[in-house]
Protein backbone atom coordinates (compact mmCIF):
# COMPACT_ATOMS: atom_id res chain seq x y z
CA UNK A 1 0.00 0.00 0.00
CA UNK A 2 1.29 3.46 -0.82
CA UNK A 3 -0.72 6.49 0.14
CA UNK A 4 1.24 9.71 -0.19
CA UNK A 5 0.05 12.60 1.96
CA UNK A 6 1.71 15.89 1.05
CA UNK A 7 1.89 18.77 3.47
CA UNK A 8 3.59 22.15 3.61
CA UNK A 9 6.46 21.13 5.87
CA UNK A 10 6.74 17.42 5.41
CA UNK A 11 5.35 14.45 3.56
CA UNK A 12 4.03 11.21 4.97
CA UNK A 13 4.34 8.08 2.87
CA UNK A 14 2.89 4.63 3.44
CA UNK A 15 4.76 1.86 1.70
CA UNK A 16 4.41 -1.89 1.45
CA UNK A 17 7.60 -3.94 1.34
CA UNK A 18 7.81 -7.71 0.87
CA UNK A 19 4.03 -8.04 0.99
CA UNK A 20 3.65 -6.24 4.36
CA UNK A 21 2.36 -2.74 4.91
CA UNK A 22 5.14 -0.57 6.32
CA UNK A 23 4.52 3.05 7.15
CA UNK A 24 7.33 5.53 6.66
CA UNK A 25 7.43 9.22 7.41
CA UNK A 26 9.77 11.55 5.57
CA UNK A 27 10.55 14.87 7.20
CA UNK A 28 11.82 17.96 5.45
CA UNK A 29 15.45 16.87 5.89
CA UNK A 30 14.73 13.68 3.97
CA UNK A 31 15.14 11.32 6.95
CA UNK A 32 12.75 8.36 6.98
CA UNK A 33 11.32 6.74 10.09
CA UNK A 34 8.55 4.26 10.81
CA UNK A 35 5.19 5.86 11.49
CA UNK A 36 3.88 5.21 15.02
CA UNK A 37 0.30 4.42 14.12
CA UNK A 38 -2.30 4.10 11.40
CA UNK A 39 -3.98 7.27 12.61
CA UNK A 40 -2.12 9.47 10.14
CA UNK A 41 -3.67 7.77 7.13
CA UNK A 42 -7.09 8.03 8.75
CA UNK A 43 -6.59 11.73 9.20
CA UNK A 44 -5.69 12.09 5.54
CA UNK A 45 -8.62 9.98 4.41
CA UNK A 46 -11.01 12.20 6.32
CA UNK A 47 -9.42 15.38 5.01
CA UNK A 48 -8.16 16.27 8.50
CA UNK A 49 -4.78 17.49 9.67
CA UNK A 50 -2.23 14.72 10.00
CA UNK A 51 -1.08 13.80 13.48
CA UNK A 52 1.78 16.01 14.57
CA UNK A 53 1.33 18.53 11.73
CA UNK A 54 -0.74 21.63 11.13
CA UNK A 55 -1.05 21.74 7.39
CA UNK A 56 -4.02 20.54 5.39
CA UNK A 57 -3.53 17.08 3.89
CA UNK A 58 -4.64 15.50 0.66
CA UNK A 59 -4.16 12.17 -1.01
CA UNK A 60 -2.11 12.58 -4.13
CA UNK A 61 -1.53 8.99 -5.16
CA UNK A 62 -2.32 5.45 -4.21
CA UNK A 63 -0.26 2.47 -5.20
CA UNK A 64 -0.72 -1.20 -4.34
CA UNK A 65 2.35 -3.10 -3.22
CA UNK A 66 4.19 -4.79 -6.12
CA UNK A 67 5.01 -7.82 -4.01
CA UNK A 68 1.45 -8.37 -2.91
CA UNK A 69 -0.26 -8.73 -6.26
CA UNK A 70 -1.73 -12.15 -6.89
CA UNK A 71 1.02 -14.18 -8.48
CA UNK A 72 -1.40 -16.93 -9.36
CA UNK A 73 -2.70 -14.94 -12.29
CA UNK A 74 -0.80 -11.75 -12.87
CA UNK A 75 2.72 -12.37 -11.70
CA UNK A 76 4.75 -9.44 -10.42
CA UNK A 77 3.30 -6.02 -11.03
CA UNK A 78 4.97 -2.67 -11.39
CA UNK A 79 4.20 0.93 -12.25
CA UNK A 80 4.77 2.10 -15.76
CA UNK A 81 6.04 5.58 -16.56
CA UNK A 82 2.54 6.88 -17.16
CA UNK A 83 1.33 5.65 -13.76
CA UNK A 84 -0.58 2.63 -15.01
CA UNK A 85 -0.20 -0.87 -13.71
CA UNK A 86 1.79 -3.36 -15.77
CA UNK A 87 2.18 -7.03 -14.95
CA UNK A 88 5.25 -9.17 -15.44
CA UNK A 89 5.41 -12.84 -16.36
CA UNK A 90 3.67 -15.27 -14.05
CA UNK A 91 6.16 -16.94 -11.68
CA UNK A 92 6.14 -20.68 -11.09
CA UNK A 93 4.54 -22.08 -7.96
CA UNK A 94 5.96 -24.70 -5.63
CA UNK A 95 4.18 -27.41 -3.68
CA UNK A 96 3.63 -26.36 -0.06
CA UNK A 97 3.00 -28.39 3.13
CA UNK A 98 3.34 -31.64 1.20
CA UNK A 99 3.44 -33.70 4.40
CA UNK A 100 -0.11 -32.68 5.33
CA UNK A 101 -1.28 -33.29 1.79
CA UNK A 102 0.01 -36.87 2.08
CA UNK A 103 -1.59 -37.32 5.50
CA UNK A 104 -4.97 -36.15 4.20
CA UNK A 105 -4.87 -38.38 1.10
CA UNK A 106 -3.81 -41.45 3.12
CA UNK A 107 -6.51 -40.65 5.65
CA UNK A 108 -9.16 -40.58 2.90
CA UNK A 109 -7.96 -43.87 1.38
CA UNK A 110 -7.74 -45.67 4.72
CA UNK A 111 -11.02 -44.32 5.99
CA UNK A 112 -12.79 -45.14 2.73
CA UNK A 113 -11.76 -48.77 3.12
CA UNK A 114 -12.90 -48.87 6.77
CA UNK A 115 -16.23 -47.24 5.92
CA UNK A 116 -16.87 -49.80 3.19
CA UNK A 117 -16.12 -52.69 5.56
CA UNK A 118 -18.31 -51.29 8.36
CA UNK A 119 -21.25 -50.72 6.01
CA UNK A 120 -21.01 -54.05 4.17
CA UNK A 121 -20.74 -56.06 7.39
CA UNK A 122 -24.39 -55.29 8.21
CA UNK A 123 -25.80 -54.85 4.72
CA UNK A 124 -28.80 -57.21 4.31
CA UNK A 125 -27.05 -59.79 6.49
CA UNK A 126 -25.71 -59.72 10.05
CA UNK A 127 -21.95 -60.04 10.39
CA UNK A 128 -21.47 -60.60 6.64
CA UNK A 129 -17.68 -60.13 6.89
CA UNK A 130 -17.36 -61.97 10.21
CA UNK A 131 -15.82 -59.04 12.09
CA UNK A 132 -18.06 -59.20 15.17
CA UNK A 133 -15.53 -61.59 16.72
CA UNK A 134 -13.19 -58.60 17.14
CA UNK A 135 -15.77 -56.81 19.27
CA UNK A 136 -16.73 -59.61 21.64
CA UNK A 137 -16.16 -57.41 24.68
CA UNK A 138 -18.66 -54.86 23.43
CA UNK A 139 -21.36 -57.13 22.01
CA UNK A 140 -24.95 -56.18 22.72
CA UNK A 141 -26.53 -59.13 20.86
CA UNK A 142 -28.77 -56.75 18.94
CA UNK A 143 -29.32 -57.35 15.26
CA UNK A 144 -29.48 -54.36 12.94
CA UNK A 145 -28.97 -53.70 9.26
CA UNK A 146 -27.16 -50.94 7.41
CA UNK A 147 -30.06 -50.41 4.99
CA UNK A 148 -32.34 -49.49 7.91
CA UNK A 149 -30.26 -46.46 8.94
CA UNK A 150 -28.70 -45.45 5.64
CA UNK A 151 -31.90 -43.72 4.36
CA UNK A 152 -31.94 -41.62 7.53
CA UNK A 153 -28.58 -40.18 6.51
CA UNK A 154 -29.91 -39.72 2.98
CA UNK A 155 -32.47 -37.34 4.49
CA UNK A 156 -29.64 -35.41 6.13
CA UNK A 157 -27.74 -35.15 2.85
CA UNK A 158 -30.84 -34.04 0.97
CA UNK A 159 -31.91 -31.43 3.54
CA UNK A 160 -28.37 -30.07 3.94
CA UNK A 161 -27.89 -29.76 0.18
CA UNK A 162 -31.30 -28.12 -0.21
CA UNK A 163 -30.51 -25.57 2.51
CA UNK A 164 -27.09 -24.83 0.98
CA UNK A 165 -28.44 -24.42 -2.53
CA UNK A 166 -31.35 -22.30 -1.28
CA UNK A 167 -28.87 -20.02 0.48
CA UNK A 168 -26.86 -19.57 -2.70
CA UNK A 169 -29.98 -18.98 -4.81
CA UNK A 170 -31.30 -16.31 -2.40
CA UNK A 171 -27.87 -14.77 -1.87
CA UNK A 172 -28.58 -11.69 -3.93
CA UNK A 173 -32.03 -10.87 -2.56
CA UNK A 174 -32.54 -12.33 0.92
CA UNK A 175 -29.06 -12.99 2.35
CA UNK A 176 -29.13 -10.13 4.88
CA UNK A 177 -32.55 -11.12 6.20
CA UNK A 178 -31.55 -14.79 6.50
CA UNK A 179 -28.43 -13.90 8.48
CA UNK A 180 -30.41 -11.69 10.88
CA UNK A 181 -32.98 -14.43 11.42
CA UNK A 182 -30.23 -16.98 12.08
CA UNK A 183 -28.61 -14.80 14.74
CA UNK A 184 -31.86 -14.25 16.62
CA UNK A 185 -33.47 -17.68 16.22
CA UNK A 186 -30.47 -19.89 17.03
CA UNK A 187 -30.73 -19.41 20.81
CA UNK A 188 -34.43 -20.33 20.77
CA UNK A 189 -33.80 -23.36 18.57
CA UNK A 190 -31.07 -24.65 20.89
CA UNK A 191 -33.33 -24.15 23.92
CA UNK A 192 -36.20 -26.05 22.27
CA UNK A 193 -33.93 -28.98 21.38
CA UNK A 194 -32.67 -28.99 24.97
CA UNK A 195 -36.23 -29.29 26.26
CA UNK A 196 -36.96 -32.12 23.81
CA UNK A 197 -33.82 -33.97 24.98
CA UNK A 198 -34.91 -33.69 28.61
CA UNK A 199 -38.38 -34.89 27.61
CA UNK A 200 -36.81 -37.91 25.90
CA UNK A 201 -34.70 -38.60 29.05
CA UNK A 202 -31.47 -37.71 27.24
CA UNK A 203 -30.17 -35.65 30.15
CA UNK A 204 -26.57 -35.28 28.96
CA UNK A 205 -27.64 -33.87 25.61
CA UNK A 206 -30.30 -31.74 27.27
CA UNK A 207 -27.65 -30.09 29.44
CA UNK A 208 -25.28 -29.75 26.46
CA UNK A 209 -27.85 -27.95 24.31
CA UNK A 210 -28.93 -25.79 27.27
CA UNK A 211 -25.32 -24.68 27.79
CA UNK A 212 -25.05 -24.01 24.06
CA UNK A 213 -28.19 -21.85 24.17
CA UNK A 214 -26.84 -19.90 27.16
CA UNK A 215 -23.45 -19.31 25.52
CA UNK A 216 -25.12 -18.23 22.28
CA UNK A 217 -27.37 -15.78 24.16
CA UNK A 218 -24.45 -14.32 26.14
CA UNK A 219 -22.34 -13.97 23.01
CA UNK A 220 -25.06 -12.13 21.06
CA UNK A 221 -25.63 -9.78 24.02
CA UNK A 222 -21.90 -9.08 24.26
CA UNK A 223 -21.56 -8.14 20.57
CA UNK A 224 -24.96 -6.56 19.96
CA UNK A 225 -23.35 -3.15 19.34
CA UNK A 226 -21.10 -4.63 16.64
CA UNK A 227 -23.88 -6.21 14.60
CA UNK A 228 -24.78 -3.11 12.49
CA UNK A 229 -21.22 -2.82 11.16
CA UNK A 230 -21.01 -6.60 10.76
CA UNK A 231 -24.18 -6.68 8.69
CA UNK A 232 -22.84 -3.84 6.55
CA UNK A 233 -19.65 -5.79 5.80
CA UNK A 234 -21.64 -8.94 5.01
CA UNK A 235 -23.98 -6.99 2.74
CA UNK A 236 -21.04 -5.65 0.73
CA UNK A 237 -19.44 -9.10 0.59
CA UNK A 238 -22.69 -10.51 -0.77
CA UNK A 239 -22.75 -7.71 -3.36
CA UNK A 240 -19.25 -8.69 -4.47
CA UNK A 241 -20.00 -12.43 -4.65
CA UNK A 242 -23.28 -11.90 -6.49
CA UNK A 243 -21.36 -10.04 -9.20
CA UNK A 244 -19.20 -13.17 -9.73
CA UNK A 245 -21.66 -15.94 -10.68
CA UNK A 246 -18.82 -18.29 -11.61
CA UNK A 247 -17.70 -18.59 -7.98
CA UNK A 248 -21.23 -19.63 -7.03
CA UNK A 249 -20.96 -22.45 -9.54
CA UNK A 250 -17.74 -23.54 -7.82
CA UNK A 251 -19.63 -23.77 -4.53
CA UNK A 252 -22.38 -25.85 -6.18
CA UNK A 253 -19.78 -28.21 -7.64
CA UNK A 254 -17.92 -28.69 -4.36
CA UNK A 255 -21.20 -29.32 -2.58
CA UNK A 256 -21.95 -32.15 -5.01
CA UNK A 257 -18.47 -33.65 -4.53
CA UNK A 258 -18.88 -33.44 -0.76
CA UNK A 259 -22.27 -35.11 -1.07
CA UNK A 260 -20.69 -38.01 -2.99
CA UNK A 261 -18.15 -38.53 -0.20
CA UNK A 262 -20.99 -38.41 2.33
CA UNK A 263 -22.70 -41.29 0.52
CA UNK A 264 -19.76 -43.52 1.44
CA UNK A 265 -19.33 -41.94 4.88
CA UNK A 266 -22.98 -42.39 5.81
CA UNK A 267 -22.87 -46.00 4.55
CA UNK A 268 -20.14 -46.74 7.09
CA UNK A 269 -21.82 -44.69 9.83
CA UNK A 270 -25.08 -46.57 9.27
CA UNK A 271 -23.14 -49.82 9.63
CA UNK A 272 -21.76 -48.61 12.97
CA UNK A 273 -25.22 -47.64 14.23
CA UNK A 274 -26.55 -51.06 13.15
CA UNK A 275 -23.63 -53.01 14.66
CA UNK A 276 -23.93 -55.41 17.59
CA UNK A 277 -21.57 -53.34 19.74
CA UNK A 278 -22.82 -51.59 22.85
CA UNK A 279 -23.47 -47.86 22.92
CA UNK A 280 -19.96 -47.13 24.21
CA UNK A 281 -18.24 -48.81 21.27
CA UNK A 282 -20.62 -47.27 18.75
CA UNK A 283 -20.08 -43.78 20.15
CA UNK A 284 -16.30 -44.10 20.03
CA UNK A 285 -16.42 -45.14 16.39
CA UNK A 286 -18.89 -42.40 15.50
CA UNK A 287 -16.72 -39.76 17.19
CA UNK A 288 -13.70 -40.90 15.16
CA UNK A 289 -15.75 -40.87 11.95
CA UNK A 290 -17.15 -37.43 12.84
CA UNK A 291 -13.67 -35.95 13.38
CA UNK A 292 -12.66 -37.30 9.99
CA UNK A 293 -15.77 -35.87 8.34
CA UNK A 294 -15.19 -32.51 10.03
CA UNK A 295 -11.62 -32.34 8.70
CA UNK A 296 -12.72 -33.38 5.21
CA UNK A 297 -15.52 -30.83 5.22
CA UNK A 298 -13.17 -28.10 6.45
CA UNK A 299 -10.72 -28.92 3.65
CA UNK A 300 -13.50 -28.63 1.06
CA UNK A 301 -14.74 -25.35 2.55
CA UNK A 302 -11.27 -23.84 2.69
CA UNK A 303 -10.53 -24.94 -0.87
CA UNK A 304 -13.58 -22.94 -1.96
CA UNK A 305 -12.32 -20.15 0.30
CA UNK A 306 -8.98 -20.00 -1.54
CA UNK A 307 -10.63 -20.05 -4.97
CA UNK A 308 -13.19 -17.35 -4.18
CA UNK A 309 -10.82 -15.08 -2.26
CA UNK A 310 -8.34 -15.23 -5.14
CA UNK A 311 -11.05 -14.14 -7.56
CA UNK A 312 -12.33 -11.34 -5.30
CA UNK A 313 -8.80 -10.06 -4.79
CA UNK A 314 -8.22 -9.98 -8.54
CA UNK A 315 -11.45 -8.06 -9.13
CA UNK A 316 -10.54 -5.46 -6.51
CA UNK A 317 -6.96 -5.13 -7.77
CA UNK A 318 -7.96 -4.69 -11.43
CA UNK A 319 -10.97 -2.50 -10.74
CA UNK A 320 -13.63 -4.89 -12.00
CA UNK A 321 -14.16 -8.21 -13.70
CA UNK A 322 -14.44 -6.55 -17.11
CA UNK A 323 -11.20 -4.60 -16.79
CA UNK A 324 -8.77 -4.97 -19.70
CA UNK A 325 -5.96 -5.96 -17.33
CA UNK A 326 -8.00 -8.81 -15.83
CA UNK A 327 -6.15 -12.05 -16.74
CA UNK A 328 -8.03 -14.69 -18.77
CA UNK A 329 -9.14 -17.99 -17.22
CA UNK A 330 -8.44 -16.62 -13.75
CA UNK A 331 -11.03 -18.86 -12.10
CA UNK A 332 -9.60 -22.04 -13.60
CA UNK A 333 -6.09 -21.03 -12.57
CA UNK A 334 -7.27 -20.36 -9.03
CA UNK A 335 -8.99 -23.74 -9.00
CA UNK A 336 -5.92 -25.52 -10.34
CA UNK A 337 -3.59 -24.02 -7.77
CA UNK A 338 -6.05 -24.64 -4.93
CA UNK A 339 -6.28 -28.38 -5.64
CA UNK A 340 -2.59 -28.90 -6.48
CA UNK A 341 0.31 -26.80 -5.14
CA UNK A 342 -1.66 -25.12 -2.33
CA UNK A 343 -3.77 -28.11 -1.31
CA UNK A 344 -1.31 -29.22 1.39
CA UNK A 345 -1.50 -25.80 3.05
CA UNK A 346 -5.29 -25.99 2.97
CA UNK A 347 -5.26 -29.45 4.60
CA UNK A 348 -2.89 -28.22 7.31
CA UNK A 349 -4.82 -25.06 8.14
CA UNK A 350 -8.16 -26.89 8.18
CA UNK A 351 -7.05 -28.97 11.18
CA UNK A 352 -6.77 -26.04 13.58
CA UNK A 353 -8.24 -22.82 12.23
CA UNK A 354 -11.94 -23.39 13.01
CA UNK A 355 -11.40 -24.38 16.66
CA UNK A 356 -9.05 -21.44 17.35
CA UNK A 357 -11.40 -18.94 15.70
CA UNK A 358 -14.39 -20.14 17.75
CA UNK A 359 -12.41 -19.96 21.00
CA UNK A 360 -11.23 -16.46 20.14
CA UNK A 361 -14.77 -15.20 19.48
CA UNK A 362 -16.01 -16.52 22.83
CA UNK A 363 -13.09 -15.06 24.80
CA UNK A 364 -13.40 -11.67 23.07
CA UNK A 365 -17.13 -11.50 23.77
CA UNK A 366 -16.67 -12.50 27.42
CA UNK A 367 -13.71 -10.15 27.91
CA UNK A 368 -15.66 -7.12 26.73
CA UNK A 369 -18.31 -7.63 29.45
CA UNK A 370 -16.12 -8.38 32.49
CA UNK A 371 -16.02 -4.85 33.82
CA UNK A 372 -13.69 -4.03 36.73
CA UNK A 373 -13.23 -7.53 38.15
CA UNK A 374 -9.42 -7.49 38.06
CA UNK A 375 -8.91 -11.11 39.11
CA UNK A 376 -11.24 -12.44 36.43
CA UNK A 377 -9.85 -9.98 33.88
CA UNK A 378 -6.32 -11.22 34.59
CA UNK A 379 -7.32 -14.85 33.96
CA UNK A 380 -9.23 -14.01 30.79
CA UNK A 381 -6.37 -11.81 29.54
CA UNK A 382 -4.00 -14.75 29.93
CA UNK A 383 -6.27 -16.94 27.80
CA UNK A 384 -6.82 -14.08 25.37
CA UNK A 385 -3.11 -13.52 24.74
CA UNK A 386 -2.56 -17.26 24.42
CA UNK A 387 -5.25 -17.49 21.75
CA UNK A 388 -3.96 -14.33 20.05
CA UNK A 389 -0.56 -16.01 19.74
CA UNK A 390 -2.20 -19.01 18.08
CA UNK A 391 -4.21 -16.74 15.79
CA UNK A 392 -0.94 -15.29 14.53
CA UNK A 393 -0.16 -18.68 12.97
CA UNK A 394 -3.69 -20.00 12.33
CA UNK A 395 -6.18 -17.51 10.88
CA UNK A 396 -8.61 -17.51 7.99
CA UNK A 397 -6.86 -14.57 6.30
CA UNK A 398 -4.02 -16.94 5.47
CA UNK A 399 -6.20 -18.40 2.72
CA UNK A 400 -6.14 -15.08 0.85
CA UNK A 401 -2.35 -15.06 1.00
CA UNK A 402 -2.29 -18.70 -0.17
CA UNK A 403 -4.50 -17.77 -3.13
CA UNK A 404 -2.43 -14.68 -3.90
CA UNK A 405 1.15 -15.83 -3.50
CA UNK A 406 1.12 -19.61 -2.94
CA UNK A 407 3.07 -19.48 0.35
CA UNK A 408 2.77 -22.18 3.01
CA UNK A 409 0.04 -21.85 5.62
CA UNK A 410 2.01 -20.59 8.64
CA UNK A 411 3.92 -18.07 6.51
CA UNK A 412 0.67 -16.85 4.97
CA UNK A 413 -1.07 -16.54 8.34
CA UNK A 414 1.86 -14.65 9.86
CA UNK A 415 2.13 -12.24 6.92
CA UNK A 416 -1.59 -11.52 6.96
CA UNK A 417 -1.61 -10.86 10.70
CA UNK A 418 1.49 -8.67 10.58
CA UNK A 419 -0.13 -6.70 7.77
CA UNK A 420 -3.16 -6.04 9.99
CA UNK A 421 -1.01 -5.22 13.01
CA UNK A 422 1.28 -2.84 11.13
CA UNK A 423 -1.58 -0.88 9.59
CA UNK A 424 -3.94 -0.88 12.56
CA UNK A 425 -6.65 -2.67 10.57
CA UNK A 426 -6.51 -5.45 13.19
CA UNK A 427 -8.71 -3.18 15.33
CA UNK A 428 -11.37 -3.28 12.61
CA UNK A 429 -11.00 -7.04 12.08
CA UNK A 430 -11.40 -7.64 15.82
CA UNK A 431 -14.54 -5.49 15.90
CA UNK A 432 -16.17 -7.33 13.01
CA UNK A 433 -18.28 -10.41 13.84
CA UNK A 434 -19.05 -11.58 10.31
CA UNK A 435 -17.36 -14.96 10.83
CA UNK A 436 -19.43 -15.59 13.95
CA UNK A 437 -22.66 -14.62 12.18
CA UNK A 438 -21.93 -16.98 9.30
CA UNK A 439 -21.10 -19.72 11.81
CA UNK A 440 -24.51 -19.17 13.42
CA UNK A 441 -26.14 -19.62 10.01
CA UNK A 442 -24.14 -22.83 9.54
CA UNK A 443 -25.12 -24.13 12.99
CA UNK A 444 -28.77 -23.38 12.35
CA UNK A 445 -28.61 -25.25 9.04
CA UNK A 446 -27.00 -28.21 10.80
CA UNK A 447 -29.60 -28.21 13.56
CA UNK A 448 -32.45 -28.17 11.04
CA UNK A 449 -30.83 -31.07 9.19
CA UNK A 450 -30.29 -33.03 12.40
CA UNK A 451 -33.88 -32.38 13.47
CA UNK A 452 -35.31 -33.72 10.21
CA UNK A 453 -33.24 -36.92 10.42
CA UNK A 454 -33.86 -37.20 14.16
CA UNK A 455 -37.64 -37.07 13.78
CA UNK A 456 -37.64 -39.91 11.25
CA UNK A 457 -35.22 -41.90 13.41
CA UNK A 458 -37.55 -41.45 16.39
CA UNK A 459 -40.32 -43.04 14.36
CA UNK A 460 -38.24 -46.00 13.11
CA UNK A 461 -35.75 -46.65 15.94
CA UNK A 462 -36.14 -44.30 18.90
CA UNK A 463 -33.12 -45.71 20.77
CA UNK A 464 -30.80 -44.48 18.00
CA UNK A 465 -32.19 -40.96 17.63
CA UNK A 466 -29.25 -39.15 19.30
CA UNK A 467 -26.62 -41.07 17.34
CA UNK A 468 -28.24 -40.42 13.99
CA UNK A 469 -29.31 -36.88 14.86
CA UNK A 470 -25.83 -35.84 16.02
CA UNK A 471 -24.03 -37.17 12.94
CA UNK A 472 -26.75 -35.86 10.61
CA UNK A 473 -26.32 -32.41 12.16
CA UNK A 474 -22.62 -32.51 11.31
CA UNK A 475 -23.43 -33.44 7.71
CA UNK A 476 -25.84 -30.53 7.45
CA UNK A 477 -23.33 -28.07 8.92
CA UNK A 478 -20.70 -29.03 6.36
CA UNK A 479 -23.07 -28.77 3.40
CA UNK A 480 -24.47 -25.40 4.52
CA UNK A 481 -20.94 -24.25 5.40
CA UNK A 482 -19.89 -24.77 1.78
CA UNK A 483 -22.45 -22.12 0.85
CA UNK A 484 -21.52 -19.74 3.69
CA UNK A 485 -17.80 -19.83 2.93
CA UNK A 486 -18.41 -18.02 -0.36
CA UNK A 487 -19.41 -14.89 1.56
CA UNK A 488 -16.68 -15.33 4.17
CA UNK A 489 -14.08 -15.48 1.42
CA UNK A 490 -15.22 -12.12 0.10
CA UNK A 491 -15.05 -10.64 3.62
CA UNK A 492 -11.46 -11.78 4.15
CA UNK A 493 -10.38 -10.46 0.76
CA UNK A 494 -11.99 -7.08 1.43
CA UNK A 495 -10.07 -6.69 4.69
CA UNK A 496 -6.76 -7.76 3.14
CA UNK A 497 -7.24 -5.28 0.29
CA UNK A 498 -8.21 -2.51 2.71
CA UNK A 499 -5.08 -3.12 4.77
CA UNK A 500 -2.86 -3.29 1.69
CA UNK A 501 -4.35 -0.28 -0.11
CA UNK A 502 -7.53 1.41 1.19
CA UNK A 503 -8.13 3.09 -2.15
CA UNK A 504 -8.83 -0.30 -3.73
CA UNK A 505 -12.00 -0.34 -1.63
CA UNK A 506 -12.63 3.34 -2.38
CA UNK A 507 -12.55 2.63 -6.11
CA UNK A 508 -14.97 -0.28 -5.68
CA UNK A 509 -17.45 1.36 -3.26
CA UNK A 510 -16.69 4.88 -2.01
CA UNK A 511 -19.51 4.97 0.54
CA UNK A 512 -18.44 1.65 2.07
CA UNK A 513 -14.84 2.89 2.15
CA UNK A 514 -15.90 5.95 4.15
CA UNK A 515 -17.88 3.80 6.59
CA UNK A 516 -14.94 1.43 7.10
CA UNK A 517 -12.53 4.32 7.63
CA UNK A 518 -14.85 6.00 10.11
CA UNK A 519 -15.31 2.78 12.08
CA UNK A 520 -11.57 2.14 12.11
CA UNK A 521 -10.98 5.68 13.35
CA UNK A 522 -13.45 5.10 16.20
CA UNK A 523 -11.92 1.76 17.16
CA UNK A 524 -8.40 3.20 17.27
CA UNK A 525 -9.65 6.06 19.43
CA UNK A 526 -11.35 3.54 21.72
CA UNK A 527 -8.16 1.50 22.07
CA UNK A 528 -6.11 4.62 22.71
CA UNK A 529 -8.50 5.76 25.46
CA UNK A 530 -8.45 2.31 27.03
CA UNK A 531 -4.65 2.21 26.96
CA UNK A 532 -4.47 5.63 28.64
CA UNK A 533 -6.90 4.45 31.30
CA UNK A 534 -4.82 1.34 32.04
CA UNK A 535 -1.61 3.39 32.11
CA UNK A 536 -3.11 5.92 34.53
CA UNK A 537 -4.43 3.14 36.74
CA UNK A 538 -1.01 1.46 36.86
CA UNK A 539 0.66 4.77 37.73
CA UNK A 540 -1.75 5.30 40.63
CA UNK A 541 -1.12 1.76 41.87
CA UNK A 542 2.64 2.41 41.71
CA UNK A 543 2.36 5.54 43.84
CA UNK A 544 0.23 3.72 46.40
Amino acid sequence: MVVIVREQASSTQFLSLDGQAVKKMTNKEGVQKRAPAYGTILSSLHGQTAIGHTATTSITSARPSPNFYPTLNVGRSRRSADGGLTFGPEPSRHWRDVFWLGVFILHLIGLGFVLGVLGLNRFKKTDRLNIDKFTNKFLENRKGFTEVYWPLYAVAGGVGTLLGWTWLLLLGSRANQMMKVSVHILTTYLAVISVLCFWGKQFFWGVAFAIGAALQFLYVISVIDRLPFTMLVLQKAVKMVWSLPQVLRVAYAFMLVMLLWMVLWSFGAAGVVASSMGDGGRWWLLVVLSVSLFWTGAVFCNTVHVIVSGMVFLVLIHGGQEAASMPPNSLMKSLRYAVTTSFGSICYGSLFTAAIRTLRWEIRGFRSKIGNNECLLCCVDFLFHLVETLVRFFNKYAYVQIAVSGKNFNHSARDAWELFQSTGVEALVAYDCSGAVLLMCTLLGGLITGTCSGVWTWIKASDRVIMVGFTAMLMGMILVGLAMVVVESAVTSIYICYAEDPLLIHRWDAEFFNQMSETLHQRLQHRSARAREVFTHNQLDGHI
